[in-house]
């Protein structure tokens, strides 16, 4: 088996700390969490920038996102940076696409309308930016030209996609993508289980979804909440990579929260070895996923220095 690319999913773009106090927020926590899953192990990060002036939101805008990659890639020289273009709720798709403009190495890519009602904690003080539970009842509409739009700003960025599929029928996606010369091998393709509307996190999902997969794909397998530690490793048994962190799940066991994305990567680092497959370095996973041998490099210029106080 190829060695085994562990990525941290460190924040993500709905909740926050009223969920689970380790999740960090602003850029100089961010850095820091993945610096302590980096030193665990993992070789890429996914991340979520938020907006410097109110934590709870997503970034909007291209300035929140040169801050954060730079002060990640400061305490992280080799990791490789995945940006998220999911973004979080009400956002629109020209906010999305905006971290492609802070340049990443790799930025996801949905492959289906992403469908989901959930209700948020009420976020109380003394955490910043307080507010009451929220109910979030939304579809982010992404269709064939949304995508296509999407994979053609990466592509002349120079940006990896991640493809996020969902459920069996993102294969139709994947091959259009692939018949439009939007895609480069070798294909990163992550099983995204347990998220509402997309396939139900189960063993015999998982293998409908791979085989739909085209020839030589790379697998990289997600799931959501208690499903996170079962599914991956069933993706470390079986050759795929995995994500881990606290986008995806805020807690380590039954009844007790995760206390940084260190400890569940940390978790994955030992499963592979008890496993005997080998954890894949920063340079092994750019060798694996065709990417550029060289880490990605940010500058921050003064004007970012004083947006980032704000």
């Amino acid at each position: 088996m190829p060695p085994l690319i562990i990525c941290v999913a460190c924040n993500g773009g709905i909740q926050g700390k009223e969920a689970n106090e380790f999740i960090p927020e602003t850029a100089d926590e961010i850095a820091e969490s993945v610096q302590g899953a980096y030193e665990a192990g993992a070789s890429m990060v996914h991340v979520h920038a938020r907006d410097p002036q109110d934590t709870t939101k997503c970034a909007r805008d291209s300035a929140p996102w040169r801050d954060v990659l730079h002060k990640i890639r400061k305490l992280c020289p080799d990791i490789i940076i995945n940006a998220t273009t999911g973004g979080g709720p009400g956002m629109t798709m020209d906010e999305r696409l905006s971290s492609l403009e802070a340049g990443p190495e790799v930025a996801s890519l949905n492959l289906a309308p992403d469908m989901s009602k959930f209700h948020l904690k009420e976020r109380r003080a003394p955490l910043p930016n307080p507010r009451p539970a929220l109910d979030i009842d939304e579809c982010i509409p992404y269709t064939y030209g949304q995508i296509h739009h999407f994979a053609t700003e990466m592509k002349q960025r120079g940006v990896k996609p991640e493809l996020e599929a969902y459920h069996p029928g993102c294969g139709w996606v994947v091959r259009y993508l692939i018949e439009n010369g939007l895609l480069q091998k070798p294909y990163w393709i992550q099983t995204v289980m347990g998220t509402q509307t997309g396939s139900f996190p189960t063993v015999e999902n998982v293998l409908q979804i791979l085989k739909e997969f085209p020839e030589g794909a790379l697998w990289l397998c997600s799931a959501i909440g208690p499903y996170q530690l079962p599914l991956t490793t069933l993706a470390t048994l079986m050759g795929g990579h995995v994500r881990v962190g606290l986008e995806d799940n805020v807690y380590y066991a039954r009844g007790r929260k995760a206390k940084s994305n260190a400890e569940l990567v940390g978790r994955t680092v030992r499963i592979a070895n008890e496993l005997n497959r080998p954890v894949a370095t920063p340079a092994q996973a750019r060798e694996i996923l065709g990417l550029s041998s060289k880490p990605s490099s940010y500058e921050t210029p003064q004007a970012l220095n004083d947006y980032a106080k704000v």
